[in-house]
């Protein structure tokens, strides 16, 4: 009974220094989300070295707290419309720390890193480190290169990167055989909406996490209206070449058979046909993207 006491009495005083350091970084994460945070600031969160050694082998639990405090960062940074998100990237990197394996903290800690403020922290190049860290640590899971390709092509414009990410998935076993079409589009250096879809589309997809599928359908409207806008404009020039003159209404090009109909936008209201031939949506706000696609 005495040797069985002796042994619990030191595990019993590690397990509390395990959760008082615990305990500690998590209010101190919690002290810098009122405010915007500085890199000392970020400097004050233990690493995951320390927490692995005080972990007593729960650096599983560890990890999966630091996973919900990021998520809840990010969350209440995004409701607040920031522009900085400095201890997003120092928590993704301690909760990978602690658990290589943790898909989703890749996966989505990689997509809340590489969108543009205010629906992200704009670190396209710090997400793809991230998914490359994720590669190496699960190198048979072909959604991270799938992700990877994805923020190499729409955030970083690098589609020599991109090709190689969705080349690479694609000979993993058991990836789908979209990533060598992906892979085919990066080697034609493809800069089309049509692409631009195709990956949102994998994402709203292969996420669970609602922030992440609300910001892809967000995305994905937008490019949608602006497919529509190029396209209903491009009718808009045949029209003018054929009649000399552009037209008033919507009906000038039903009736010479450029449409079929009123041309609806993404949330199913009317597209307007400005006095100059120019094509917009009624309600811009609910296409935050709208014309951000660009050729790079």
């Amino acid at each position: 009974m005495k040797a069985t006491r002796t042994i619990i009495t030191p595990a019993a005083l590690l397990l509390a220094a395990l959760f008082t350091a615990s305990v500690f970084s998590l209010q101190k994460v919690e002290a810098l989300r009122g405010k915007e945070a500085t890199l000392e600031e970020v400097l004050y969160l233990p690493s995951a070295k320390t927490l692995k050694r005080l972990s007593l082998g729960y650096t599983g639990l560890l990890a999966d707290i630091y996973w919900t405090r990021a998520v809840q960062y990010f969350g209440s940074k995004h409701g607040q419309h920031s522009t900085r998100y400095d201890l997003l990237d120092p928590l993704l990197e301690i909760t990978t720390d602690l658990d290589p394996h943790l898909i989703v903290a890749y996966q989505d800690g990689s997509l809340f890193l590489s969108q543009p403020p205010p629906w992200g922290a704009g670190q396209p190049d710090k997400a793809a480190a991230l998914l490359e860290k994720g590669i190496r640590n699960n190198p048979e899971y072909w959604r991270m290169y799938f992700t990877l390709g994805f923020v190499h092509y729409l955030d970083r414009h690098d589609f020599k990167a991109a090709q190689k990410a969705f080349e690479d998935g694609a000979n993993v076993p058991g990836a789908l055989p979209f990533m060598r079409v992906m892979a085919a589009k990066m080697a034609e250096n493809a800069e089309d909406i049509g692409t631009a879809i195709t990956l949102w589309q994998g994402v709203f997809e292969t996420t669970k996490d609602k922030m992440v599928r609300d910001t892809a359908v967000k995305h994905l409207d937008s490019l949608r209206a602006d497919a529509g806008i190029a396209e209903l404009e491009r009718r808009i020039k045949l029209y003018q070449e054929k009649t000399g003159t552009l037209p008033e209404t919507w009906a000038d090009m039903v009736r010479v058979g450029l449409l079929r109909g009123i041309p609806l936008d993404p949330s199913g209201a009317p597209f307007e046909l400005t006095p100059d031939g120019a094509v917009q949506v009624r309600d811009p706000g609910k296409f935050p993207f709208l014309g951000q696609f660009e050729k790079k």
